[in-house]
């Protein structure tokens, strides 16, 4: 058995595929452990970029919300079609940037102050449809176990045999655009294909006995947004509604889906997975992607620079970049430039139907693994 499993490890290191060049022809294993340590990370980012400063984050939260609702004045004023798709779209870039803002509620590192985190935190999230605290805590399993195909939360992949499990049109809607844009919703009620449990129950899996009353408190807010809708249905009328918010949380949702997906997907090295001993918070943590998202950066608080993000969540969304930078000359080669955009990004949309095409499954066996194509799907 111990000599299957490094023979295993051998061809999982000499695949050509998972391999990256240095500057002197050598090659990088990306699936093998990184000659530093997490602490040598750390130590080279400035101290200033782990303060946290409440007013400077509770600014963001007040620009977003008067654009927020400046749109939604502007559109319910003139109420053009013409101008209708124009707003759906810049609102629900604005929802995604206010899902940004409570995420960093959820890591705490938009505040020192928990209550404020927490506050702040379920007035956004559930503003837009998300249990603050469900979430928190399923995203908090996601960053703790990054990169580990059991332990992962969101986006990790179904291994060949659960693969094989499902029927032909829940595999076509996973992998066939633009279903997997409108996958959270879903997630949030039933989790991914393999796990169980919902968001919303304080008895689901997700959770522990303590976690119970906070997961009760966020449906609860999350119900009381339901009923809040459901009474401007009856004064403003249902199409108003939909209009002024339905529309723009689909398009919410796509983003957040599109996002997070490239954030672990469509390199053009494919990236490794872990089982067992192999697996580390490092390791896995190496295996996130940097995206550039053009004009969008700013509108949504840096979220594509996710690397440091990932390794380091109590990080402010505004000192990310400058401790990527400080960060990049100890991760060398195990770090990925981030393709850079023009004003839109427009370019993300080839590598997630590139993904989507190839990224199907993981081998059942393995403790560094790549992701395989199913040739069926194509």
């Amino acid at each position: 058995m111990l000599v299957h499993r490094e023979k295993e490890k051998m061809l999982n290191n000499n695949d050509e595929n998972n391999a990256a060049g240095d500057g002197d022809g050598a090659e990088l294993n990306l699936g093998a452990p990184p000659p530093f340590k997490i602490a040598d990370i750390r130590n080279a980012i400035p101290k200033h970029c782990w303060v946290k400063d409440s007013w400077r984050s509770i600014s963001y939260v007040f620009r977003d919300v008067v654009v927020v609702f400046g749109f939604a004045v502007v559109a319910a004023y003139f109420n053009n079609w013409f101008l209708w798709p124009l707003y759906w779209i810049a609102q629900g870039t604005m929802f995604w940037a206010i899902f940004v803002l409570g995420h960093d509620c959820g890591h705490g590192s938009f505040s020192d102050n928990p209550k404020l985190n927490n506050i702040v935190g379920h007035l956004l999230h559930s503003s837009i449809l998300v249990p603050y605290h469900g979430w928190r805590i399923s995203h908090r399993t996601h960053h703790q176990n990054h990169g580990h195909i059991e332990n992962d939360e969101s986006w990790h992949p179904l291994s060949e045999k659960i693969y094989n499990s499902l029927d032909f049109m829940t595999k076509k809607l996973r992998f066939t655009f633009p279903f997997p844009l409108l996958a959270y919703p879903i997630y949030l009620w039933t989790r991914s294909p393999g796990k169980s449990g919902s968001h919303y129950h304080p008895d689901s899996g997700l959770f522990t006995p303590k976690e119970k009353n906070d997961v009760v408190t966020s449906t609860f807010c999350w119900l009381a947004m339901v009923v809040l809708l459901l009474e401007l249905s009856f004064v403003m009328g249902p199409i108003q509604v939909l209009k002024l918010y339905g529309v723009p949380y689909v398009i919410f949702v796509m983003w957040l889906d599109l996002v997070t997906y490239l954030h672990h997907h469509g390199h053009d090295e494919k990236l490794p997975w872990y089982r067992g001993e192999e697996w580390s918070y490092l390791r896995g943590g190496l295996t996130t992607i940097d995206r550039d998202y053009g004009l969008l950066n700013n509108i949504h608080h840096d979220i594509g620079t996710h690397v440091i993000h990932h390794l380091f969540p109590q990080i402010p969304h505004y000192h990310l970049i400058e401790a990527t930078e400080a960060a990049k000359p100890v991760l060398g080669k195990y770090y990925r430039e981030p393709k850079k955009s023009g004003p839109l990004p427009l370019y993300i949309f080839s590598i997630l139907l590139n993904s989507l095409k190839k990224d199907h499954y993981v081998s059942d066996t393995g403790d560094v693994v790549y992701y395989q194509t199913d040739p069926k799907h194509l």
